[in-house]
């Protein structure tokens, strides 16, 4: 397949075709309450007085942390995938917990409109990505995933459904939700920003051989005009910014879902030219540039995968097939190797962003690393368990590896380093991942006693794990 496209004016994505797209509306809304009332009635009749934690019954998950195999009560909540109603022009859309960003981006773009924030990999789920913390390169100006909330709905572990907003009288749950990894409860219905799009994105790539030149390019980006901002760390003097506009015409359009790699387009090209679907899910083909573990970068492994098994998707299953069965561990073990997985994403003040990035080239040694500026919502709208400064301009790193040492360190040994520097700093870690604080260090990064209140009021009884307990003790 050719790697550019020749591009006409206008693409299927994003060309305003509300008119002829109804919207879901009453129906919609009147088959989720159909599929809640079966839910709630099977939650009540299920002995929720059992000791047993409630959780989740999934088949796929988007955290990359072990978790104990202890006994837990299943809930199945694979139903609540639809879009409940859109409506582009008043800039909102309502959807169940459960749906995937792929299939939401399908549903908004023939409006001519995406979520305000999308996430990099398919299938991370709407309720997922407020439940946890998720990021992309509109952040700079919308926020994180749960900045763009307008209001949800939380079916607690007693059966009990709550509608949350930040002026009702559970707007200590709506602030208090996100990061709450399912230990408050689970978001059944969500209505979300959407942001209007053009047909293509121009992404301009601005390659800087000094970090504060970096940094201080970041700033300047974010203060101007573009959509999009977001960059790449390959080594201390090779960074990479990239700025994207929407534009409604493109001299071609490049394809990054199969023969080319959009990570290297990025030392490759100054300017380039994607549909906004395309742009939208750039990252997703290679999981980044995670793929390399699996030689998926090889043009030969990669013609033999195919298509359909680049993605996240197919990714994931490898690597928790790998997890289980240790392979990796083991062959670094027969080459005198001990090897740590070091999978993170955090989030530090801008102006202290260039110190961390020393500390992680000098400590870590993780590359590339992926920067995606944010800045939390103004005003009063701070969220309990994720305590951004509102109006800050943060910058996330994101580096995932196995970093190899030739001696046994302590378990977690690099994680640590990274805990405590990040705190340091006065940023933030995203707990999807491996953690190792100490429950003082935790209590004091995410607001513990804050969620005891949370706790108190909306799971009294225990019904579901404590955030302690699945973040870092990975019950």
């Amino acid at each position: 397949m050719d790697a550019e496209r020749r591009a006409p004016g206008r693409e299927r994505e994003g060309t305003g075709r509300a008119a002829r797209e109804p919207r879901a509306g009453q129906p919609a809304r009147e088959a989720h309450q159909a599929r809640l009332a079966r839910v709630v009635a099977s939650l009540r009749g299920d002995g929720a007085g059992q000791a047993a934690p409630l959780g989740l019954s999934k088949r796929t998950s988007n955290l990359f942390r072990d978790r104990a195999a202890g006994p837990k009560r299943r809930l199945d909540l694979d139903e609540f995938t639809h879009v409940l109603d859109i409506d582009p022009a008043a800039g909102w859309v309502d959807v169940e917990g459960t749906i995937r960003y792929e299939s939401l981006v399908d549903a908004t773009l023939p409006h001519g409109v995406m979520p305000a924030v999308v996430p990099q990999l398919k299938t991370i789920t709407v309720g997922g990505a407020v439940a946890g913390v998720a990021i992309e390169a509109t952040s700079f100006r919308q926020g994180l995933v749960h900045d763009t909330l307008i209001d949800f709905d939380v079916l607690l572990p007693d059966g009990s459904v709550v509608a949350c907003a930040p002026d009702n009288a559970h707007d200590d749950l709506f602030f208090g939700f996100p990061n709450s990894y399912g230990t408050l409860g689970y978001a059944v219905r969500l209505k979300l920003k959407t942001i209007p799009v053009r047909p293509f994105v121009r992404v301009e790539h601005r390659r800087h051989a000094g970090q504060r030149a970096f940094f201080d390019d970041l700033a300047r980006q974010c203060d101007g005009d573009a959509d999009f901002v977001d960059g790449v760390v390959f080594s201390g003097t090779d960074l990479v910014l990239s700025a994207g506009r929407f534009v409604g015409e493109a001299p071609w359009t490049s394809d990054y879902g199969f023969e080319r790699i959009y990570w290297r387009s990025l030392r490759e090209r100054e300017t380039d030219y994607l549909g906004v679907h395309d742009y939208l899910w750039r990252w997703d083909t290679d999981w980044f540039w995670c793929s390399r573990s699996l030689g998926a970068q090889n043009p030969v492994v990669r013609r033999l995968l195919g298509r359909k098994r680049l993605n996240s998707r197919f990714y994931t299953r490898v690597m928790r097939a790998n997890a289980r069965l240790g392979i990796t561990r083991a062959l670094a073990r027969l080459r005198g190797r001990f090897t740590e997985s070091v999978i993170q994403d955090v989030d530090i003040p801008l102006d202290r962003a260039a110190g961390f990035l020393d500390f992680l080239l000098r400590e870590i040694g993780i590359l590339p690393v992926w920067i995606c500026p944010i800045r939390p919502a103004e005003g009063g709208r701070r969220f309990t368990l994720y305590p951004l400064e509102p109006g800050l301009r943060y910058v996330n790193f994101g580096f995932w590896d196995v970093v190899e040492t030739g001696s046994p360190r302590e378990a977690g040994h690099f994680n640590r380093l990274v805990e405590r520097e990040v705190m340091r700093l006065g940023g933030i870690k995203s707990l999807y991942s491996d953690s190792f604080f100490t429950p003082e260090a935790f209590a004091r990064a995410y607001s513990m006693p804050a969620y005891a209140a949370l706790k108190a009021r909306y799971d009294p009884d225990g019904r579901m794990l404590g955030l302690y307990e699945k973040c870092v003790l990975r019950a």
